[in-house]
């Protein structure tokens, strides 16, 4: 077996050859190569891999490696892979990253329509450039980073098994070490203890409301480290408050886990272990580990505030075995009743303050009916169930930070697995508030639709406004599992999602405020065939009217003078003979055409439309943030920060051929911006603007 040796300190590592050599191994089992790295800078002077005992450059490397595949890379690509790419100066290497970018625009691979050994090479060689890491996982590079990650899932395994026989002498240094892990350089953390194969993540909303942008970005996540590592995801409903809970929710976060593309290995349900829980909190009253209390709600709250110890703290475990009963029995004297773990009194740590661990509440479950009438808090199910299915990484928003110490100690008084635990930050953004009970009261009051209102932070709100699903999981992949506690803009997530609609949302033209344009060459009116995106092609074609009768923008022919040559995009050059006014408003422009014109050398380009009498009057909506303070304090009150208006309507005049797109299709109306199909309600076609990242703008009046 032919074996290749990688110098793994290699100023700029061979591991374009060593990708290659894992291409041609999955494509060609009779010409297998073993991929093997030395803890060395090179092998050999100068030379940073070796083939059989011959040592070579990486460009050297690569060729020997081409002679056992059928297809052979591109050259120019190749090229770019062992020059420009291996340039450890970021401004040098910036303009190959432009031009992988731009091919990438309009094309999956560099092979294709798969991935082929020019994938290899290239990406080999970034992977093997520390200069452009995070350049090629960023929203930055977005056509890139899509590409990139494509190929690290395909072939990317070669470089972890590099990785690990260099660090195969330190795995017994401590698994929280800030050192990462080559595969895991999509994010700046190390998934402590992860194993190809092995981890194990959860998403666990809570069925009381619908996704917001916040559990998007919770579900994204734990899907993406689940698929990183070869393991699984679990979807888990906390279904232990049966006050707040209803299957209209758990059926709509199923919804909206599908439609962000996210496919669970297994759906479970917190209550699938109440009988699970019961035992254990029984184990933990007779290890003196809990206790039944029945302090008045605010009296315990004041109690553990001050460090006081209840009254109750010192039950028997017999008295405690016999309340526990009546709590389950849900009799009179039971009501009055919680469990409480018996952890500390004055901790620091007020969540270690001998937290609550089951309350009664006689409502019926959803699903187990009135079979209990008593539940465990969210701080006692988590870490035994996290445990019992077998979660290996449980990634929690920050604020959970301070009950991570009493997650830890619910797993080892009760004798349970051990979970490792990693903090990210919740997506927080200006203006906009992520409280189910807040949102609630937009809703019960009628100031939105509902919660998919495309002003609401909804999975379905911002996807109605026009947030493409891949838009958004770019957005959250780049943002990555950070600590840092900030308040997005919404224009940082509103351009990531421009890039990825921009080449692929149809073109067309809609006029506001229409003006005659009335050309004296004799046209019929007619229709010719022109494309629906001018840089792509596949998007495909649409049928456009030509006639002598035209409509521009009021807007537009304002800045027109008699005797000017303009453009008209996509027909060509007219020149303006007349302007007729009343006022200050222009009533109608003549004019003939110019083909023979040089349109670069004009100053105006309008969208027009040919009169016709189909020509559709459609509804555009653009909308405000709810609430006009960036970030709401504690004792703040909502009702004082209300937007006056946040819905601005205008009627223009559009390109007929809208009239066939189905709800939900984003388009371009050139020159106006982004839209989203929203309705089709009596014969009204209208559409929301979708933000591109710069400043909003505004139409028409309040509605």
């Amino acid at each position: 077996m032919p074996v290749l040796v990688v110098a793994g300190k290699a100023q700029t590592p061979a591991y374009g050859a060593a990708v290659l050599a894992s291409y041609i191994n999955a494509g060609n089992p009779s010409a297998v190569f073993e991929v093997k790295a030395v803890d060395a800078a090179e092998v050999g002077e100068g030379k940073v891999a070796s083939l059989d005992g011959k040592n070579l450059a990486a460009n050297e490397a690569a060729d020997a490696l081409l002679q056992s595949c059928k297809e052979k890379p591109v050259a120019e690509w190749k090229d770019l892979a062992f020059g420009t790419l291996q340039t450890r100066n970021f401004k040098e290497v910036a303009p190959a990253l432009e031009k992988i970018e731009s091919y990438l625009n309009y094309h999956s691979f560099f092979d294709g329509y798969q991935v082929g050994p020019t994938d290899a090479l290239v990406w080999g060689a970034l992977r093997g450039n520390g200069v452009v890491g995070n350049a090629c996982k960023s929203g930055a590079y977005i056509n890139l980073a899509r590409w990139y990650k494509f190929v690290d899932q395909a072939l990317g395994s070669v470089i972890q098994d590099i990785a690990d026989q260099l660090k195969d002498a330190k795995q017994k240094e401590k698994a929280a070490s800030s050192k990462k892990k080559e595969s895991q350089a999509s994010f700046d953390i190390d998934l402590v203890g992860a194993e190809k194969g092995k981890v194990v993540t959860r998403f666990p909303p809570e069925p009381s409301g619908f996704m917001h942008i916040g559990h998007a970005k919770a579900a994204i996540l734990n899907e993406y480290f689940a698929r990183m590592y070869d393991g699984k995801l679990i979807v888990r409903f906390d279904d232990t408050n049966p006050s707040k809970e209803k299957e209209e929710y758990t059926e709509a976060i199923l919804e909206d886990v599908k439609t962000l593309g996210i496919k669970p290995d297994r759906i479970t349900y917190s209550s699938d272990y109440f009988d699970k829980m019961y035992e254990l909190a029984i184990q933990m009253i007779k290890e003196g580990k809990a206790y039944c209390d029945d302090t008045p709600v605010e009296k315990m709250r004041e109690e553990r505030g001050e460090g006081i110890a209840s009254a109750r703290r010192d039950r028997s475990v017999e008295e405690n075995l016999k309340m526990f009963e009546e709590m389950k029995q849900g009799t009179e004297e039971g009501l009055k009743n919680c469990l409480r773990a018996k952890i500390s009194v004055d901790d620091n740590n007020k969540t270690l303050r001998d937290p609550v661990i089951y309350r009664c509440n006689l409502t019926p479950h959803a699903r187990t009916g009135t079979t209990w009438k008593m539940y465990p808090t969210y701080d006692f199910c988590v870490p035994i169930v996290d445990s019992l299915e077998g979660i290996t990484h449980a990634l929690r928003t920050i604020e959970y930070r301070d009950r991570n110490a009493q997650y830890e100690w619910m797993l080892n008084a009760l004798h349970l697995r051990h979970v490792n635990i990693w903090d990210f930050s919740r997506v927080n953004f200006v203006r906009t508030l992520l409280s189910k009970r807040k949102l609630q009261w937009f809703v019960d009051t009628g100031r939105v639709s509902g919660w998919d209102d495309p002003r609401f932070p909804t999975v379905r709100g911002v996807l109605k406004r026009g947030m493409s699903v891949e838009g958004l999981r770019q957005f959250i992949i780049s943002q990555g599992p950070s600590r840092n506690i900030i308040n997005l803009d919404w224009s940082l997530i509103w351009n990531v999602n421009k890039k990825v609609i921009d080449p692929i949302a149809p073109r067309y033209t809609a006029i506001s405020d229409p003006t005659p344009f009335n050309l004296s060459d004799d046209i019929e009116l007619h229709q010719e065939t022109r494309a629906l995106h001018k840089k792509n092609p596949d998007v495909g074609n649409k049928q456009v009217w030509f006639g002598k009768n035209l409509i521009i923008s009021q807007d537009d022919a304002l800045t027109l003078k008699e005797g000017e040559e303009l453009t008209l995009m996509d027909w060509g050059n007219v020149i303006v003979d007349k302007i007729v006014k009343d006022g200050d408003r222009i009533t109608e422009l003549q004019g003939h055409l110019h083909l023979e014109g040089d349109f670069k050398k004009t100053e105006h380009k309008v969208t027009w439309l040919a009169q016709t009498e189909k020509l559709p009057v459609v509804e555009l909506v653009n909308f405000d943030h709810l609430i006009v303070k960036d970030k709401l304090e504690e004792g703040d009150n909502v009702e004082d920060f209300l937007t006056e208006q946040t819905i601005f309507t205008s009627e223009v005049t559009a390109d007929p051929n809208v009239l066939n797109l189905d709800v939900g299709t984003v388009i371009q109306f050139e020159r106006v911006g982004y839209f989203s199909v929203a309705n089709k309600d009596n014969g009204v076609l209208t559409l929301y603007h979708v933000p591109d990242g710069k400043v909003v703008s505004r139409y028409g009046a309040k509605k």
